[in-house]
């Protein structure tokens, strides 16, 4: 015999809603990056992701150093995935040694400086990765596209 008794219905949520860097944002602060860096005499690759770590705008200067291609996406890459900037790993891993000798290991990670998430309300809506100068001069030109879109968080 069947039950009389209808299905429960669930009413917990299957799905979040997120946001994400749009690509006009994601290009004007790769453009606002590159010039900035030849403000300091330098070339460097620029890399934007989405929220998700999935590249959105990408340039790179000519003379920019190749291998700093993979360098720049992935520092975008471990920005927008850890919400944090890449130059924070050193005090993050100095207390750990396991952390430390394993973490690094790991693909994509970069943990020098010149990453920052896109934040906008407190949401990490991206990420921004520069290689090609100094950790600090790629942090700065980081800096300069974020604040070309009005997120930069310094």
């Amino acid at each position: 015999m069947a039950s009389s008794n209808p299905p429960t219905r669930n009413t917990t949520p299957n799905s979040i809603a997120s946001r994400t860097l749009t690509a006009e944002a994601a290009a004007a602060a790769a453009q606002a990056a590159v010039a900035h860096a030849r403000t300091l005499g330098i070339r460097v690759n620029v890399a934007l992701t989405d929220a998700a770590g999935v590249l959105a705008a990408f340039l790179r200067m000519p003379g920019a150093f190749l291998h700093s291609v993979d360098i720049a996406i992935d520092k975008a890459y471990t920005a927008a995935g850890f919400g944090f900037p890449t130059g924070q790993w050193a005090q993050i891993l100095a207390g750990d040694e396991m952390l430390k000798i394993g973490l690094p290991l790991r693909p994509r990670l970069v943990v020098i400086a010149g990453g920052l998430p896109v934040v906008e309300d407190g949401v990490v809506i991206g990420g921004i990765g520069v290689s090609g100068g100094s950790a600090e001069q790629d942090e700065e030109c980081a800096r300069a596209g974020l604040r070309a879109i009005g997120l930069d968080q310094a």
